[in-house]
């Protein structure tokens, strides 16, 4: 059976953790600390794509580096205790390993921040990999010879077919189904309580 492990890669953010009761409150803050106003409640519903892009909606382009700094320094104190896994998180990475393969993380969330999110719930994947979004993903992913890539975002299925992985897609963050599939999906669940089901079907059939 090992000549069929695989390494499967996971984005993070509303696909292995709802990331929004944490990222709501850290928005809330960093509006507090910077006297500008943020509408954390509609932040939190367009989850996946790189701080930078949601701050220059509500930051000066020319802030927007200062003001994510602030963000990542005040993120480990407010966020990762109010952050849950998502249902199935842990059991999909034990699946994987039980499969004899490996689990990693990649992830467009700064690197530091996403490893202690992941200590923090005891997941341990193989490896995390951070700061990188959509076709970016698939740098780490071919690195680490990754065969699948689950993720909740439109920039998740890029990601993975960028890389020449097969893209599975998990219904848990702002794209509904339908759009994931139209992005090119190979795989759509509705969240990662059926990932392992799916996984014991899929070794077998690339047997």
């Amino acid at each position: 059976m090992a000549h069929m492990a695989i390494t499967v890669g996971f984005d993070l953010d509303m696909t292995l953790i709802d990331s929004r009761p944490g990222i709501r409150a850290c928005y809330q803050a960093l509006s507090e600390r910077t006297g500008t106003y943020i509408d954390a409640d509609l932040a939190v519903t367009r989850l996946g794509p790189p701080l930078a892009e949601e701050l220059i909606n509500w930051f000066p382009a020319e802030e927007v580096a200062t003001v994510a700094d602030v963000y990542r320094e005040i993120y480990p104190s407010i966020a990762i205790a109010a952050t849950p896994a998502l249902p199935g998180a842990r059991e999909a990475i034990a699946a994987v390993r039980e499969s004899g393969g490996r689990a990693i993380v990649v992830t467009a969330k700064y690197e530091p921040n996403a490893k202690l999110h992941l200590a923090h719930l005891g997941v341990e994947p193989d490896a995390v990999i951070g700061d990188l979004w959509a076709e970016q993903k698939a740098e780490a992913l071919r690195e680490h010879d990754a065969g699948v890539y689950v993720g909740d975002h439109v920039g998740d299925v890029r990601g993975a077919r960028a890389a020449g992985a097969l893209s599975v897609a998990v219904a848990t963050g702002p794209c509904p189904a339908e759009e994931l599939r139209a992005a090119g999906a190979d795989v759509v669940l509705t969240d990662l309580t059926e990932f392992p089901g799916w996984l014991s079907d899929y070794r077998p059939a690339r047997a």
